[in-house]
């Protein structure tokens, strides 16, 4: 990729490591209202793997409209790949509610492939603390730079990874199947 070239002398790969369920804690700014807390509290992240497969596809198909969700074996794909960091948001009753899906990439590149949430859950910092997971375990592996892509159309989704310190670095015409146009998003880690 032509746009990084200054930045990937310094990229590095360390092997990936399972870790333990963590409790989110919601980001605040100022004191939050204790819904928000009470709500935030209810939700722990887990690693997501192929055993979680079907119920990830059937949440990414109401995560996603018509042409835009991966497929199953697609998700099979990403899942099965060794150098894949996948989260998954769940609820104290088991039920699946937001999932991240990422790749270390061959120039050392943390991407966020796809981050979904079931659209009740949207609008409480779930998608925000799936970010901030990834991008913590990431930084334990020494990656430096993150990278995602987004629809131009998706404003609250580019609002989303502004907040978590993204910034454009290239327009990508015709980037998406349906010929709509994307931004490529970087945030450096170091």
């Amino acid at each position: 990729m032509a746009v990084l070239p200054k930045l990937r002398d310094f990229w590095s790969y360390i092997p990936f490591v399972r870790s333990k369920p963590e409790p989110i804690v919601p980001f605040v700014e100022s004191s939050p209202p204790d819904s928000l807390l009470e709500f935030a509290a209810s939700y722990e992240l887990h690693p997501l793997t192929l055993a979680h497969l079907d119920e990830l596809n059937r949440l990414v198909n109401r995560c996603f409209v018509e042409g835009e969700a991966y497929s199953r074996n697609t998700l099979d794909f990403l899942l099965s790949d060794p150098k894949a960091l996948c989260y998954r948001a769940v609820l104290k009753s088991g039920s699946m509610a937001g999932f991240v899906i990422s790749v270390l990439e061959t120039d050392g590149t943390g991407h966020i492939t796809t981050i979904g949430i079931a659209p009740e859950h949207r609008r409480h910092g779930l998608a925000y603390r799936l970010l901030e997971r990834c991008e913590k375990a990431y930084r334990l592996r020494n990656v430096r730079i993150m990278r995602l892509e987004v629809r131009t159309i998706n404003i609250g989704a580019q609002k989303l990874y502004r907040r978590a310190g993204y910034v454009v670095m290239q327009r990508l015409p015709r980037y998406y199947a349906n010929g709509s146009d994307g931004l490529m998003m970087v945030k450096s880690l170091a």
